[in-house]
C-alpha cells in the first residue's frame, strides 16, 4: 500500500501522517519513535479517534514512510496512510504526546494476542523481574480488546487504569529502548494484579484430580486432567454437560501430536496469536468422557502466561530450568465456566455464586475482565481456515466489505445470536453471545449491542432481524425504536458468505441447515437461493418431510425417523424399529393420517431421520450431537446413484432413507452411503440451477457446512463441474454469522431501494 499524498511529500521539510486500522494497542507509537530516532527526524505521534497521528521533519523521510509500510509490529493492521506537507516547525527531539478523542472515534480496537516469545523466555528467566509473573505482557502481547471500556486504548481507559506503576515499570514504560514502551498494560510483581492461589496450590489439586475455575483472559476456564476419566466424568455431572465435546488445552506445539494428528494448515492455527480452538483428528490419550461419540478434538494451545507456568509445574520442573519445546505430558480439559445456557462467568462475584457447585477450587485474580469472550473454535475445512465460533483473538477484528455503506446494526437469531454493526466498508461483528434462552445472556446481548454502537461511534440507520416474529433478537430490534428490516434466516445466511467474498450481482446459493423460519411460516433448511443483493428468490429446497412435536423433534432425532418410515410408506415398523420410545406405533399413526406433524425441508432434520434409521443416535444433549455422531462414523463417502430424485427443482432422498434400512447394514457403511449420496444429489440439483441461470458462483451456507465430509465433498463436486464455490471463511457457516449476513442485505436495500423478496413456496 502506497502512503497517500506520498508522492508529493519527497522533499518538504515537515510532513503531516495519519495512519489508519488496528494501530492502537500494538506499539505503533514506540514503532514510530524508534524509526523517527532512526532516520533522525524530529516531530511527534499520538493516539487520536482516526487511528495514530504523527508530524515528522527532517531529511529521511522517504525512509522513513518506506519501514513505517514494511516493518511494522506484528499486530498492527494497516488500512490506510495519508501524508500531507506542513509547515517546518524546527522542533528539536520527537515525542509521544497524550492521546486526544474530542470527536467520532474511526479508529479501531484490536483483539487479545497470546503470549510472546520474548515474554515467555522472561517468564522462566530467573534474572528476569518477570521470572514467574503470570501477567507479564508488551506491546505485542496480552489482553486487549476484553480490558477495554472506550477508546483511544490508552491505560485509563482499560481495566489497568487501578494498578499504578512501580518505579521500574514507569521507567520501562517510558524509556525508547524497552520493549515496553508505551505498553499499555506493563505491570510486575510489584505494581501489577495478582492471582488469588499459587500456580503451586493449583497443579497440586488438578494433579488430585480436582476441577479448577481458573480466571483467564476473556472469562473463566474450568480445568481437569484430561487423562483422568474420574475428573472428567464428575466436570459433566456437576455442569450439566452429558455428552457435548470438551476443549483440551496442552503446554505446547510438540504436545499435540500425543492427542490429535495435525496438518500443516492446522499447525498454523494453533499457533496463531488468537490461540482458537482447533478441531484434530483424535488421537488416544485421552479419557473417553472428552469427547464422546466423536473422532474429532477440539485443541488449544496456552493463551497467557498463567496456562504456561501451570504446564510448568504439572510437569514437575523446578523453577529456573523450563523445556518450553519440549512434548510435555500433561493435557487439561478447558472448557468455558458457564452453568445451563447461562453466559460465560467473567466476574469473581459470578464465579462465586454459579461455580461452587462445580469447582473444587476458584482461582481469581484482580484484573477486571470489561468484555466477555469465550474461546473461538476453528477448523480446516477444504483446505482452508473456518470458524466454528468467532470470538476471542478475532474480536473485534472487522470484516472487509469491499466498498462503502451506510451504518446499519444487525441482530442476529436466536441460537449463536451475534451481533454486527457496519462503518464504512468494515462489518464489525460482535463476539459469540450464545443462546437468548436466559434473562443474563439477554442482558449480556443487549449490553453488546450498547457497548459496539458506543466503542464504534455509529449511529445506524436501520436494523436488520430475522424473519421469526418470536425470537427475542427480533423483539430487541422492535424495541430500538429504529426502522427494522426483517431478512429471511437462510438468504442471510447465504449473503453473509456472498458479503465476506466481494460477489457482485447474481449467485446461486444452496443453504443447508437446521431450522429456519420461512416465509409461508413453515420450518425450512434445504433452500436454493438465487440472491442479488437485498433480493433472493427460493428457486428449489429439499422434499419436506413431517416434524413429529415441532421442535423437540430436533431433540429426538427418533422422531425424524418415524417422519421418514411414514414417508416411505412403512409407518408401521416405527414400534418395532424404535422399541425403546413408546409412542413410536401411535405417533406414526398420526402422521399416515396427517396429523401431528408440521413440514420441514431442513437439511438438519434430514441427518436425525438418517441417524434413527441407522440406530446411531435417538436423543440428543446436545445441538447437532446426532449428525456429528454420524459424520464421526465416516471414513470413505460412498454414492447410491439411485438414492435421489429432482424433480421441478425439489431434491427428494427418500430413496437414500429406503436403503438405510437394508437388514444387516452396517452403521459406518450407511454413514458413508447418507454422505456420498447427499454430495452427489446436491451437486447435480446446484448444477441444474447454475445451468438455467448462467451462474457459475456457488455460495454454500447454513450450519450443516460445518460437517466436514458434506463441506469438502460438495465443494469438489462443485468444481468438477466447472462451477466456483464460495464457502464461510470470515464468520462461522451457522447462526454464528447470521448478523453479518442480515447486515449486507440491509445495506443493499437502503442503498439500492430494493426490499426482500421470495417466491416459490412449493
Amino acid at each position: 500500500m502506497k502512503p497517500s499524498g506520498a508522492e508529493a511529500s519527497i522533499g518538504h521539510a515537515r510532513l503531516r501522517i495519519r495512519v489508519r486500522g488496528a494501530v492502537q494497542g500494538v506499539g505503533f507509537r514506540p514503532f514510530m519513535h524508534g524509526l523517527a530516532a532512526r532516520y533522525d527526524l524530529s516531530g511527534f505521534v499520538l493516539n487520536d479517534e482516526d487511528g495514530v497521528l504523527a508530524e515528522i521533519e527532517g531529511a529521511a523521510l522517504d525512509g522513513f514512510l518506506a519501514a513505517l509500510q514494511q516493518e511494522r509490529p506484528a499486530l498492527a493492521r494497516i488500512d490506510g496512510v495519508d501524508v500531507t506537507p506542513v509547515p517546518s516547525k524546527c522542533q528539536q527531539g520527537f515525542a509521544i504526546l497524550h492521546s486526544v478523542g474530542a470527536g467520532a472515534s474511526r479508529t479501531r480496537m484490536i483483539p487479545d494476542a497470546a503470549t510472546c516469545r520474548s515474554c515467555l523466555d522472561e517468564l522462566f528467566d530467573p534474572a528476569s523481574r518477570f521470572h514467574l509473573y503470570p501477567f507479564v505482557t508488551c506491546t505485542q502481547c496480552g489482553p486487549r480488546f476484553t480490558i477495554t471500556h472506550r477508546l483511544p486504548y490508552d491505560r485509563p481507559n482499560t481495566s489497568m487504569a487501578g494498578f499504578d506503576l512501580c518505579d521500574d515499570c514507569a521507567a520501562d514504560y517510558v524509556d525508547p529502548a524497552s520493549r515496553r514502551f508505551h505498553a499499555e498494560t506493563i505491570a510486575c510483581p510489584v505494581c501489577g494484579p495478582r492471582l488469588s492461589h499459587s500456580i503451586s496450590e493449583i497443579a497440586t489439586a488438578l494433579r488430585r484430580g480436582k476441577i479448577i475455575a481458573l480466571k483467564g483472559i476473556g472469562g473463566f476456564h474450568l480445568l481437569c486432567d484430561a487423562a483422568d476419566e474420574a475428573a472428567v466424568a464428575a466436570l459433566r455431572r456437576r455442569k450439566l454437560r452429558p455428552a457435548k465435546p470438551f476443549a483440551v488445552m496442552v503446554a505446547n506445539a510438540a504436545s499435540v501430536e500425543r492427542i490429535g494428528a495435525t496438518t500443516q494448515a492446522e499447525r498454523a492455527l494453533l499457533g496463531q496469536a488468537a490461540r482458537p480452538i482447533v478441531l484434530l483428528r483424535a488421537r488416544a490419550g485421552l479419557a473417553p468422557s472428552v469427547a464422546p461419540g466423536l473422532d474429532r478434538v477440539g485443541v488449544m494451545l496456552p493463551g497467557a502466561p498463567v496456562h504456561h507456568l501451570l504446564f510448568h509445574a504439572l510437569a514437575g520442573q523446578p523453577k529456573d530450568s523450563v523445556r518450553l519445546d519440549e512434548p510435555q505430558p500433561f493435557a487439561l480439559v478447558a472448557t468455558s465456566a458457564n452453568v445451563g445456557g447461562q453466559p460465560l462467568v467473567i466476574t469473581d462475584q459470578e464465579a462465586a455464586q454459579d461455580l461452587a457447585a462445580i469447582a473444587d477450587l476458584i482461582v481469581t485474580h484482580d484484573r477486571p475482565i470489561l468484555a466477555r469472550a469465550d474461546d473461538s473454535v476453528m477448523a480446516v475445512i477444504d483446505g482452508a481456515p473456518a470458524f466454528v465460533r468467532r470470538s476471542r483473538g478475532f474480536v473485534p477484528e472487522p470484516i472487509d466489505l469491499g466498498q462503502d455503506g451506510p451504518a446499519v446494526l444487525a441482530v442476529g437469531a436466536h441460537l449463536k445470536a451475534t451481533l454486527c454493526v457496519t462503518r464504512g466498508r468494515e462489518a464489525f461483528v460482535s463476539q459469540h453471545v450464545g443462546d437468548l434462552g436466559t434473562a443474563r445472556t439477554l442482558r449480556f446481548y443487549e449490553a453488546t449491542a450498547r457497548d459496539m454502537l458506543t466503542m464504534l461511534d455509529v449511529v445506524p440507520e436501520l436494523v436488520a432481524c430475522d424473519l421469526h416474529p418470536d425470537y427475542r433478537s427480533t423483539r430487541f430490534a422492535e424495541a430500538t425504536g429504529l426502522p427494522v428490516l426483517q431478512v429471511q434466516h437462510h438468504a442471510a445466511h447465504l449473503a453473509a458468505v456472498a458479503a465476506e467474498h466481494h460477489l457482485r450481482g447474481s449467485v446461486v446459493g444452496v443453504a443447508l441447515d437446521g431450522h429456519g423460519h420461512g416465509d409461508d411460516g413453515s420450518a425450512w433448511g434445504g433452500e436454493l437461493i438465487v440472491l442479488e443483493g437485498a433480493r433472493w428468490r427460493r428457486c428449489g429446497h429439499l422434499l419436506p418431510l413431517a416434524m413429529p412435536g415441532g421442535d423437540r423433534a430436533a431433540r429426538e432425532p427418533w422422531r425424524m425417523g418415524v417422519a421418514a418410515l411414514t414417508a416411505l410408506g412403512r409407518g408401521m415398523e416405527a414400534a418395532e424399529r424404535f422399541p425403546e420410545n413408546a409412542l413410536a406405533g401411535g405417533l406414526a399413526a398420526l402422521l399416515v393420517a396427517g396429523r401431528h406433524g408440521p413440514p420441514t425441508t431442513s437439511m438438519g432434520r434430514l441427518f436425525d431421520a438418517a441417524a434413527a434409521l441407522l440406530g446411531v443416535f435417538l436423543r440428543q444433549s446436545y445441538e447437532g450431537q446426532a449428525a456429528m455422531e454420524l459424520e464421526a462414523l465416516v471414513r470413505v463417502p460412498q454414492c447410491l446413484r439411485a438414492g435421489y430424485r429432482i424433480t421441478d427443482h425439489v431434491l427428494d432422498f427418500r430413496p437414500l432413507l429406503a436403503a438405510l434400512l437394508a437388514p444387516g447394514l452396517a452403521r459406518r457403511e450407511g454413514a458413508e452411503l447418507f454422505h456420498g449420496t447427499l454430495i452427489a444429489g446436491l451437486g447435480e440439483w446446484i448444477g441444474q440451477a447454475a445451468a438455467q441461470t448462467g451462474q457459475t458462483d456457488i455460495v454454500l451456507g447454513g450450519g450443516c457446512l460445518m460437517n466436514r465430509v458434506l463441506a469438502e465433498g460438495l465443494a469438489a463436486t462443485l468444481r468438477a463441474n466447472g462451477l466456483v464455490p464460495w464457502l464461510p471463511r470470515a464468520v462461522p457457516a451457522n447462526d454464528g454469522g447470521l448478523s453479518l449476513g442480515q447486515a449486507s442485505m440491509a445495506r443493499a436495500h437502503l442503498m439500492t431501494g430494493a426490499t426482500p423478496s421470495w417466491s416459490f413456496r412449493r
